[in-house]
């Protein structure tokens, strides 16, 4: 596995690539790797020549009072599940490669950008979508791979791909769970014992709510109450959101129909979980 760190640099390799007429398939990163980055990995693998990973801690992305510095990082960890999963590049730039200076540039998805998500965490999407661009001029994929857990992020680099005419394809893979349905993210390694324990719960409030409307239920109400209702079944979490939204626009929906998206954020603890769940 080849191991990069400059933006030059990756340039030169990934044109290289490109001239000898081998795809390339990407899956950005912020590290602490889990079984739901190594799917997206194994989708490229599937698909593309050649795979590159990138891992990055964005600190654009992170709001005043949020984790930049304690976000979880494993550096020597995730440069073996990489190894292990057939990686061909792993691109590692440091922050002051990313950003020599202080940010100047952004990348804006009005609209999208600005609620749920963006709404309680402003300028969140700002950062990602300005990172993700960067990454998108360093690798120069012709697909990259995404998890369906960030639901609202994949919404906003499609609509950033849409809006700057970007020659990448934009693949979105289905969430990885753990045995008791906990969607797999680097932040459950936050959760203590009993917190742990009672993250499960959202999993249940979420199909609990597909379940009432695949029995028919269309009054989004209902399934917020549905999933209000099991969440306080555990004590200790506080709920940010509840929504049930169109998966283009994330706009609140007025009646249940298929192809709609439930999606939760709370608190257990001093932990933020989000989760998300489609309607089919």
């Amino acid at each position: 596995m080849k191991i990069i760190t400059g933006i030059s640099d990756m340039q030169s390799f990934a044109d290289s690539l490109r001239s000898q007429g081998r795809t390339i398939g990407f899956v950005p990163t912020m590290g602490f790797l889990h079984d739901g980055h190594v799917s997206l990995m194994g989708r490229a693998r599937q698909s593309c020549d050649i795979v590159m990973v990138s891992i990055f801690v964005n600190p654009t992305q992170f709001g005043p009072r949020e984790d930049f510095s304690r976000y979880p990082r494993d550096e020597e960890g995730d440069r073996k599940k990489c190894e292990a999963a057939g990686v061909d590049v792993l691109f590692m730039p440091a922050v002051a490669e990313m950003y020599p200076e202080k940010p100047s540039v952004f990348v804006v998805v009005e609209g999208i950008s600005d609620v749920l998500e963006g709404a309680i965490r402003p300028g969140h999407f700002r950062g990602v979508a300005t990172v993700v661009a960067k990454l998108f001029s360093s690798v120069k994929p012709h697909k990259a791979f995404f998890g369906q857990k960030d639901f609202q992020q994949c919404a906003v680099i499609k609509g950033m791909v849409k809006g700057l005419n970007l020659d990448v394809e934009i693949v979105v893979m289905p969430i990885v769970r753990e045995k008791d349905g906990l969607a797999m993210s680097s932040r459950n390694s936050y959760l203590n014992v009993d917190e742990r324990r009672r993250a499960a719960v959202i999993y249940r409030a979420l199909f609990a709510a597909k379940q009432l409307a695949a029995a028919g239920v269309r009054e989004p109400e209902k399934l917020r109450n549905k999933i209000q209702a099991i969440l306080a079944e555990e004590k200790g979490i506080s709920i940010d959101y509840i929504e049930i939204v169109d998966p283009e626009s994330l706009a609140p929906v007025n009646a249940v129909t298929e192809n709609m998206v439930l999606l939760v954020a709370v608190h257990i603890g001093s932990t933020r979980l989000i989760d998300n769940l489609l309607i089919l």
